[in-house]
Parts: structure tokens; sequence; C-alpha cells
């Protein structure tokens, strides 16, 4: 039998915490941004080029949701940035723009100037 080596451990490939398998080329960040548990978006929502139309969707998919912990405005703001970091370099730069003024009109949707 061969000797082990003190503190070397084995990856465990494609699991997630609770032990499923992922498909390949999934990742459990899009699954929340599909299934997110708090908030009912708009199918292709982050894709739009209206910052305003989107911000508009994401208030309404808050105020409507009766599953979220927070106010509105933060599971709204939470769930854009979160897709925002989600993307990281792979969200062309136009769409990143679109995204962050999106962000500002939530803001001014909200009165959080």
């Amino acid at each position: 039998m061969p000797a082990r080596t003190a503190g070397k451990t084995r990856k465990k490939a494609n699991k997630t915490r609770g032990g499923r398998k992922t498909e390949p080329g999934r990742k459990w960040s899009g699954r929340v941004t599909r299934e997110s548990d708090a908030l009912d978006l708009t199918k292709g929502v982050f894709t739009w080029k209206d910052p305003r139309r989107i911000a508009r969707s994401l208030k309404r998919s808050a105020e409507a949701s009766h599953r979220r912990k927070s106010s509105p405005y933060a599971s709204a703001m939470s769930m854009l940035t979160f897709y925002i970091n989600r993307g990281g370099k792979d969200l062309p730069a136009r769409q990143k723009k679109v995204l962050e003024r999106a962000k500002d009109e939530l803001r001014a949707l909200f009165d959080k100037n």
C-alpha cells in the first residue's frame, strides 16, 4: 500500500456543495440568476439595452415578491450587482455600461439618490 502524503486532499470534480453533480459548463451562479428564490425575473432582463427598462422590471419584480428577505430596493440592487459581478471579464463592456446605468436608474426609481 503506497504511503499517503500529509495535507493533500483529493478534489471532487463537478460537485456542488449539496453533492449533486453539475452539468458540464453550468455554474451555480447561473442557476441563481435563472431560479432566484427571491425574485421572479423577466426572461432576458439583463440582456436588454435600455437601463431604465431593466430598472423598472427589477423594481416590479422586487415589489411583487413575497419571498424576499430584505427591502424591494435591496433585493433588486443585489440581483443586479450579482449579475454584473458574475459576468466578470466575459460580460461585454457595452452591456456592463448599460447595467451600471441601470443601477443609477434603480436608485432614482426608489428615490435613493
